[in-house]
C-alpha cells in the first residue's frame, strides 16, 4: 500500500459532462488553471454500465497535449482488455472496478507490470469488505458516491458513511470519491477522510471552469 499525501486536498475533474465535440478547450483550461491535480476520464462500455463514452484514442489525443497526469476510471464489463491501451495511451493510473471480476488480484499484477498506478473502485451498494484481500497493493481506493453511469447526479448521503468507515480502516490509503462532489458537498466528505475528488458536472453550472475549480478547493480547504 503506498500512502501518498492524506493531508493535501486533490481535484481531479471529470470531462464526462463537457461537450464531447470539443473536450480539448475544456481540459485545456483545467490543465492551464493551476488548481487541478489529475484529469479523470470516466470511460463506460454500454455494458457494466449503459452509456458508451469514449476510449484510449480519446485519452492518447489528451496526454499528448497537457502536462496534467490522467486517470482513468474504467467502468467496463472486461476491463482488462483495456489495460494496455490505456497505458499506452499515457494514462498514470486505471482504476477498474471490483464488481467486473473475480480475479482482481491478478488483474492488480497484470496492471502493475505496466508501470502504471493501481486503483479500484466500488458502487456505492459494494461492501467495502470486497478490497480487504487486495489492500496492500492498492495505490488509491475510489469510492462511488452515486451509482455510475450518469453525470449530474446526487450524493448518497449513506456514502459519506462508507467514506469515513474506510478511513477508519485504511488509515494510510488514498481515497478518491466520484459523484455529486460540489462545495456543499464535499467538506463532509472530506472530513469523513477522503482526499482525492472527481468533480465533473458542477463545473457545467459556474461562470467558468476556473471558477467552479476555486469554489470547489475553497470547500475543502476551511475543513479541519
Amino acid at each position: 500500500m503506498e500512502g501518498g499525501d492524506l493531508v493535501t486536498m486533490q481535484l481531479a475533474p471529470s470531462i464526462l459532462s463537457f461537450d464531447p465535440a470539443n473536450f480539448l478547450a475544456p481540459v485545456q483550461e483545467v490543465a492551464t488553471s493551476g488548481l487541478a491535480d489529475w484529469i479523470h476520464l470516466d470511460v463506460m462500455d454500454g455494458q457494466f454500465v449503459p452509456p458508451i463514452t469514449f476510449g484510449a484514442e480519446l485519452a492518447k489525443s489528451l496526454t499528448s497535449q497537457i502536462s496534467l497526469p490522467v486517470e482513468a476510471h474504467l467502468m467496463t464489463l472486461t476491463p482488462e482488455l483495456h489495460f494496455e491501451a490505456f497505458c499506452q495511451a499515457g494514462c498514470r493510473r486505471i482504476i477498474f472496478h471490483v464488481e467486473t471480476t473475480a480475479h482482481t488480484h491478478r488483474l492488480i499484477q497484470e496492471l502493475k507490470s505496466y508501470g502504471t498506478e493501481v486503483g479500484v473502485a466500488l458502487n456505492p451498494a459494494t461492501p467495502l469488505a470486497m478490497i480487504e484481500p487486495i489492500e496492500e497493493m492498492l495505490d488509491i481506493l475510489l469510492i462511488m458516491t452515486v451509482n455510475p453511469g450518469w453525470g449530474g447526479q446526487a450524493l448518497i448521503p449513506a456514502c459519506v458513511q462508507k467514506v469515513r468507515e474506510a478511513r477508519e480502516r485504511w488509515p494510510g490509503l488514498p481515497i478518491e470519491v466520484d459523484g455529486g462532489v460540489d462545495p456543499a458537498t464535499l467538506p463532509a466528505l472530506r472530513k469523513a477522510g477522503a482526499n482525492v475528488f472527481v468533480v465533473g458536472s458542477y463545473l457545467t453550472r459556474t461562470p467558468s471552469i476556473q471558477e467552479g475549480l476555486r469554489q470547489v478547493r475553497e470547500a475543502g480547504e476551511v475543513v479541519t
